[in-house]
């Protein structure tokens, strides 16, 4: 069975910095991508960052220059840095991870809330 758990959400002020985290654990998972999603209320969920097995990124042009994705392979965890948090990054951030297979799996969310 796969597990995603999460950590580092939380409130801060604008300005300020969060590091979210995802450890990842499960029998036999060849993990291809692992990711950030978010969704704020009202909204559909949307990227945030994802880093391919090779080091490779892709950023949403909102957080680009802002947030940094990384991954710890033998942990099988992927973390996000994000700095200079506006309230705009007020949201549910959700872990994605991909397996090789093309399947899928999701964390449980952890909520994010800039305020001024």
């Amino acid at each position: 069975q796969v597990q995603l758990v999460e950590s580092g959400g939380g409130s801060v002020q604008v300005g300020g910095s969060l590091r979210l985290s995802c450890a990842v654990s499960g029998s036999n998972l060849n993990i291809r991508r692992m990711g950030w999603f978010r969704r704020a209320a009202g909204s559909r969920r949307e990227l945030v960052a994802v880093i391919v097995d090779n080091g490779f990124t892709v950023y949403a042009d909102s957080v680009k220059g802002r947030s940094t994705i990384s991954r710890d392979n033998a942990k099988n965890t992927v973390y996000v840095q994000m700095d200079s948090l506006i309230p705009e990054d007020t949201a549910v951030y959700y872990c994605n991870v991909q397996a090789y297979d093309d399947t899928q799996y999701w964390g449980q969310g952890t909520q994010v809330t800039v305020s001024s």
